[in-house]
């Protein structure tokens, strides 16, 4: 029976065959190929860039794109002091202009600054070290931080996706497999904070910031960004004395007796490493911080960049040192910043400025800086414009920028490609905003969807 099933299958296949070689209404004959003879071409078909640098479409036309935006900048929930720049991030030339040289409060679009200057200067693949090193007496271990603010909890580090934190239960886990293998059982416990120098809060913040849960106290030394609670807004008063703390209890969870309370004091030089965890590396802490506008991690960013240029880790050495980055970047014109995650009310930036920085950052020259591209949050999507554009759902996905918001302060400052197909960046400012909750932002995605549509 299977044989006589297989000779069947054989006539049939031998059959088939003949049908498509000889059926010209199933199979149109083709010459048969010369072997010297090199294929036609055959055209490749690909999407064109996405929100990258290159986006060769012919440029908006100046005065339509005008016309829309001035009446869009009359919107009188952005109140009277509004500035505007778009310009071409091909070649930088301004497409539209309105008080594009005025300097207006930033608020957290300072945050490009910060992040711009960061990669520049520590590079895309540097990490944030958190360290365990012997002490000057025996029995003596000194927790060093790295200034890294998002060493996490447990609970904490359960509810981070990306990018994944360094733990300080791995940190408690790594010293007390040292230690035992080194046949101690009983440490004292010491920490230092020493890497960052000058006061915890700016002299230019609102006293509120800290209380309000806006940012924690800036130390070297921090847990889940000096939270009292993870998911919590409320922070610490002392996060150094809070993360040593912390670090007590697991290391005393892991087998290790400590037998003193917490005390401050530097790491002896050149001191012997027991353990140490690492951060993210800086690309992914600059979308962190451009995505979900972390003030904390800002900061941290600015003393960093403070410390590779050879300046104080500070308030005033960040921004220093962030302006000297620029300045060699050739971005430093309308610029002033006097921290790094923006909450200054002191701090303006030109609307031209801001513009500009953003298209450095795309430009394909400098593939070093594309992490604030992925960083910035998508229209509709993510991170801090992942709730707005509601109304305007034909610039869903079109649009990243970073935006910013401060007591009658709205900006928003990113890229977008043309319905043309043209890479164009932006920056709409204003900071004499009326009351009216939400009003600003949606003139700020207005103006934003205006120039996705030119």
């Amino acid at each position: 029976m299977a044989l006589v099933t297989l000779v069947l299958l054989q006539i049939f296949v031998v059959a088939a065959g003949a049908h498509l070689l000889t059926g010209d209404a199933l199979v149109r004959r083709e010459p048969e190929p010369v072997a010297s003879a090199k294929p036609p071409p055959v055209p490749v078909i690909t999407a064109g860039p996405v929100l990258a640098a290159g986006g060769n479409g012919p440029l908006p036309a100046k005065g339509t794109l005008a016309q829309r935006l001035t009446k869009a900048l009359g919107d009188p929930a952005l109140g009277g002091s509004v500035g505007a720049a778009v310009l071409d991030a091909q070649s930088g030339a301004v497409l539209f202009g309105s008080g594009a040289g005025e300097g207006i409060t930033p608020a957290s679009t300072t945050k490009v600054v910060t992040s711009v200057a960061a990669l520049a200067s520590l590079g895309s693949d540097a990490r944030l070290s958190t360290r365990v090193v012997r002490g000057a007496s025996p029995g003596t271990i000194v927790l060093v931080g790295g200034g890294d603010p998002t060493l996490a909890s447990p609970r904490a580090a359960a509810r981070q996706v990306h990018p994944r934190p360094a733990t300080l239960a791995t940190l408690a886990s790594r010293t007390a497999r040292a230690l035992k293998a080194a046949g101690t059982a009983r440490v004292t416990v010491a920490y230092d904070d020493f890497l960052y120098t000058g006061p915890r809060t700016a002299a230019t913040w609102k006293p509120g910031y800290v209380p309000e849960g806006s940012v924690a106290p800036v130390t070297a030394l921090m847990l889940d960004e000096g939270r009292v609670s993870p998911g919590q807004s409320g922070r610490v008063a002392d996060p150094s004395r809070a993360t040593h703390a912390a670090f007590v209890s697991l290391l005393s969870k892991n087998g290790i007796k400590v037998s003193s309370s917490a005390r401050r004091s530097r790491a002896p030089a050149g001191a012997r490493e027991i353990a140490r965890v690492d951060s993210a590396p800086v690309y992914a802490l600059v979308e962190r911080a451009l995505t979900l506008s972390d003030n904390d991690l800002s900061e941290a960013l600015a003393r960093h960049v403070a410390i590779k240029e050879g300046r104080p880790a500070s308030f005033d050495g960040g921004a220093a040192a962030v302006g000297a980055v620029l300045a060699r970047l050739g971005a430093a014109e309308g610029v002033r910043v006097f921290d790094g995650s923006g909450l200054s009310p002191r701090n303006r930036i030109t609307p031209e400025a801001l513009a500009r920085l953003v298209a450095v950052a795309a430009s394909p020259d400098r593939p070093g800086l594309h992490a604030i591209v992925a960083g910035m949050p998508i229209s509709g999507f993510s991170g801090t414009l992942g709730h707005r554009f509601d109304r305007l759902r034909s610039a869903h996905g079109l649009v990243r920028a970073k935006t910013g918001t401060l007591d009658g302060v709205n900006t928003l400052a990113g890229m977008t490609t043309t319905r043309g197909g043209r890479l164009v960046t932006f920056a709409f400012m204003a900071d004499d905003v009326p009351p009216g909750w939400g009003k600003a932002e949606a003139a700020l995605d207005r103006l934003a969807a205006v120039v996705a549509s030119g």
